[in-house]
């Protein structure tokens, strides 16, 4: 069927010891090695930022606004990083954008550039921790736009939350549809687009909220699927409001400077609503 085209659903089905034995005898023709977990990332997997490489250069890592990046202003780019002496770009399942081998004393003639052309070395904390899937835009499986909304969330919460100091991120991914391009379940707060009916009966976009999903990290020794919220629906408008709320939640009632998964497994979904 259709609608069980992923893999996780033949996984969920036959169980990891079968999927497994599947995958050594009828496709690889060896058994896969067994070995230790890898460590916790130690640092931010998004590579946001002015970095040193080993040859001296640096490494600057871009952030776009929920990865969008028109042909023209790549094009741009191209440009910009010809000039800083690097002729290699890379991109990340983050949606963010690493120039390689730039001079050092080109540094910050391409921070300026890539700022004009919305591709930020220093954003804030929701511009950087923010991802978005295509969307409706772009998706015929999609419910709703993501892109969009998730845009006009960072510019309302950039604002409604200035100068209030976030010491761990909190990861806001909006997702079109069930079937997780944006991986909500592995987001502090995860969104998954559904249609709602507005007021006057028509429809209108919503999300169903996952909170405190992650992967394992220095501040998270296990990865773990988000919390559903049972009953918690909200819309594309009521969506800053709702960060913003929970957020200062967290902020307020976090003890021993937990982190936003570590208190929400412990949060009454009263204030998680």
């Amino acid at each position: 069927m259709r609608a069980k085209a992923r893999l996780k659903f033949l996984l969920a089905e036959w169980g990891a010891e079968k999927f497994r034995d599947v995958l050594e005898t009828q496709y690889l023709g060896r058994a896969l090695p067994d070995g230790p977990a890898p460590e916790p990332a130690k640092t931010p997997g998004d590579h946001v930022g002015v970095h040193e490489q080993k040859d001296g250069r640096r490494y600057v890592g871009l952030a776009p606004t929920v990865g969008r990046a028109s042909g023209t202003r790549l094009t741009a780019l191209a440009d910009l990083v010809e000039a800083a002496g690097s002729g290699r770009i890379r991109l990340t399942p983050h949606q963010k954008i690493v120039v390689l081998d730039v001079n050092p004393d080109a540094v910050e003639d391409l921070l300026a550039g890539a700022e004009e052309l919305g591709f930020t070395g220093r954003p804030s904390p929701f511009r950087r921790n923010t991802m978005a899937c295509t969307g409706i835009e772009y998706c015929k499986l999609s419910f709703v736009n993501t892109k969009d909304t998730a845009r006009d969330t960072i510019l309302a919460l950039e604002q409604r939350l200035a100068g209030v100091e976030l010491d761990t991120p909190i990861t806001l991914n909006v997702n079109g549809c069930p079937n997780s391009c944006a991986r909500i379940q592995v987001a502090d707060i995860g969104l998954k687009g559904q249609l709602a009916k507005g007021a006057d009966g028509s429809s209108e976009f919503a999300y169903q909220v996952h909170l405190g999903g992650g992967l394992a990290s220095s501040d998270r020794e296990e990865p773990g699927l988000g919390r559903t919220v049972r009953g918690l629906k909200v819309t594309a408008t009521d969506l800053p409001d709702y960060v913003e709320r929970v957020v200062r939640t967290f902020l307020e009632q976090r003890v021993n400077g937990e982190t936003f998964s570590t208190w929400v497994k412990r949060a009454d979904d009263a204030v998680l609503k």
